[in-house]
C-alpha cells in the first residue's frame, strides 16, 4: 500500500493469477500453509494479504470480497491468530506455527513472570490486569479500564502494540460499537483478548521446551520455502 498524489494505492494481484485469494476462507488455508502473513505489502517481496488480492476491492465494504473485512472474518473464526506482529503492524499467524512463534517472541516468560523479572512495565501490566476473567475487551474497554483515559497513563496504543508484538494479546473480533437502540454504528473497532483464553494455555505454551533461538530458525526457515524473494526483510519482520 503506498500514498501517492493524495491517494492510497493497493499492490495487489492480477484476477487471472492462479494463486490469488478469493475468500476469507481461502486466506486462512493460504495462512495454513504458509505460517505467517503480514496484511500489507512491505520490503519482503510477496509477503502480505495485499500482493495476493485484487487491489480494487479493498475498503469497499464487501465482505464477499473485501480483504479488509475478511481481517475479522478470519479472527472470529480462532483458526488463525490476528494482530500487530509484524514490525508493529498487523497479520496472520497459523495455529501450527502459533506455539513456536509466542516462545521465541515471549522468550519463554509467561507475563506474569516476565513482570516478576522486571522485564515488563507496570502500564503493561495494568492492561494484561483487565484479562484476568478471561474477556474479550473493546480498545476503547481496555482503555478506560486501565486507567489510560484522560489524564490518566500515556501511550496505551504503543503498550498494547507491544503486547501484541510479544504475542501476549491477540485482536479476536472487529465489532460495530451499539447505541442505546442497540443499532450498530461507525466504524468496526477491534476487540481483544489472551491467546490463552483463546486456545489454552497449554496450547499457547507448548513450545516453551524449545530454545527460542531454535523456534525462530524453524520459522525463517519455514517462511523461506514459501517466499524465497524476502530476504533480510523477511527476517527482520519475523524477529
Amino acid at each position: 500500500m503506498a500514498y501517492e498524489n493524495g491517494v492510497w494505492i493497493m499492490h495487489g494481484t492480477s484476477p487471472t493469477d492462479r494463486n490469488r485469494i478469493k475468500s476469507p476462507e481461502e486466506l486462512v488455508e493460504f495462512v495454513d500453509k504458509v505460517g505467517f502473513l503480514p496484511l500489507f505489502k512491505n520490503e519482503a517481496e510477496g509477503f502480505s494479504v495485499e500482493e495476493h488480492t485484487l487491489g480494487k476491492y479493498w475498503w469497499s465494504g464487501d465482505e464477499k470480497n473485501d480483504p479488509w473485512e475478511w481481517r475479522g472474518i478470519a479472527a472470529r473464526s480462532k483458526k488463525v491468530a490476528y494482530g500487530k506482529f509484524f514490525g508493529k503492524k498487523s497479520g496472520f499467524v497459523s495455529l501450527e506455527w502459533f506455539p513456536a512463534f509466542a516462545n521465541y517472541r515471549r522468550d519463554g516468560y509467561d507475563f506474569d513472570s516476565l513482570y516478576e523479572e522486571g522485564l515488563a512495565q507496570r502500564r503493561a501490566k495494568l492492561i494484561m490486569e483487565q484479562f484476568a476473567d478471561g474477556e474479550e475487551l473493546f480498545s476503547f474497554e481496555i482503555k478506560n479500564r486501565a486507567g489510560f483515559g484522560k489524564g490518566g497513563e500515556k501511550n496505551f496504543q504503543g503498550v498494547l502494540t507491544e503486547l501484541q508484538m510479544q504475542t501476549y494479546l491477540v485482536m479476536s473480533d472487529l465489532r460495530f460499537r451499539k447505541n442505546k437502540k442497540g443499532e450498530e454504528y461507525g466504524m468496526s473497532v477491534s476487540m481483544y483478548t489472551a491467546p490463552e483464553l483463546l486456545w489454552g494455555q497449554e496450547f499457547v505454551t507448548s513450545g516453551y521446551s524449545e530454545e527460542p533461538e531454535k523456534s525462530l530458525e524453524r520459522i525463517i526457515a519455514h517462511v523461506k520455502k514459501h517466499f524465497p524473494d524476502g530476504g533480510k526483510a523477511l527476517e527482520k519482520l519475523l524477529r
